[in-house]
This record gives structure tokens, sequence and C-alpha cells, in this order.
């Protein structure tokens, strides 16, 4: 059984809503998309391709179904020699949603239901990534089925935006093994889950 491993990144007041671009996420009438990208830099690029290189994060994906839309109208074009594009469209991509069917058009795609995620995990040999999803993150806590969190916490207060843990998550204890900072003053933080 594969570990269920959360991978975001998130402000410092929490917010995880549309990190990566001005228009990936505007629900609720989000106004700051796009709020990681100035962050990046090599030693962040350096420990995700580390954790992809280690199986961690280039193992099988679970995702939700906005994510999943998302992911698989971008990635599967990318000709750039973008390291993660073959590691995407090559992993297995679980995708939770009720109102999606099958086929799923992004190879290696397959549709689950919002019941049979402890099976997956279950039947799963190797770690289990999340990307962005958050609204699957609050399933995967609800029924604490996550093991681990990767977190990339940056200097920013947001203000407002969908949370990674909001108002009734349940106590759950974690701890910490290992952080990086990056040279944006960024932290990324690795917490596993303690039973």
């Amino acid at each position: 059984m594969g570990r269920i491993i959360v991978i975001e990144n998130v402000s410092l007041d929490g917010v995880m809503q549309a990190p990566a671009a001005p228009q990936e996420d505007t629900r609720g009438g989000f106004a700051h998309g796009g709020w990681g990208a100035p962050y990046a830099d090599e030693v962040a690029m350096r420990e995700m391709s580390e954790g992809m290189a280690q199986g961690e994060q280039g193992g099988p994906l679970l995702f939700g179904r906005v994510t999943y839309q998302q992911f698989e109208g971008f990635w599967p074009k990318q000709t750039d020699g973008n390291p993660f594009t073959p590691v995407l469209n090559a992993a297995t991509k679980y995708v939770v949603s009720s109102t999606l069917s099958e086929p799923l058009t992004w190879e290696n795609s397959v549709l689950v239901r919002g019941g049979e995620l402890a099976a997956v995990k279950e039947r799963e040999p190797r770690d289990i990534g999340v990307l962005g999803s958050g609204e699957l993150v609050q399933t995967l806590l609800r029924l604490d089925l996550v093991d681990r969190f990767v977190l990339s916490i940056h200097p920013l207060v947001l203000g407002d935006g969908a949370r990674l843990f909001r108002d009734g998550a349940q106590l759950a204890a974690f701890d910490l093994v290992k952080s990086v900072p990056t040279t944006t003053g960024v932290i990324i933080a690795t917490y596993d889950r303690a039973r």
C-alpha cells in the first residue's frame, strides 16, 4: 500500500487557490491568481525533480475533476522539453469525479468515485501524489487518508481564497521530516502523519 502525498503551494495565511496563473481558478471572485510564479527558483525545481526521481512524485497521481481538466488541457500539449511533461503524461492518473465519464482523454487516466479512495490507496503499491485538487484534499483529510504533506509555503499573505485547512478540519498531528528554504523565501516543508 502506497502513501497519499499532498503536494501544495500555500501562502502564509494558508491559501492554495490558483498559484500558477491569473485565470487558473477565479471561483469566488479570486483575483490573485498566479501569486506563486514570482517565487519559482532553482532550489524549488531541484526539490520537485528529486521527488520525482525518487518516485515520491513520479508515481501515480490523484486528481479532483477541476485540477485534472486544467492539467489535461495543458500538459499533453507541451513540447518544450520541460522535465515534468513526460512524467505527468506517463503517470497513472486517478481522477475523482461524479460528473466525468470514461473514456478519459489524457493517457493513463482512470476514473474513480469518492467512495473508492481508500480502495485505490490500498491496492496501489506506490506512493500517490495529489497536486492542487483542493476539494479532493478536503475529502482526503476527512477520511484521514493523507500520509504526507509537501508544502511550499510562500512569504505572502493573500487575505482571501480557498485555504488548504478550512474551518471544521479534523484534529491531526504531523511530524516535520524535512525543510528546505529557497532563494526567494519559500520554505518547502515535508510533514508525515503522526499515527
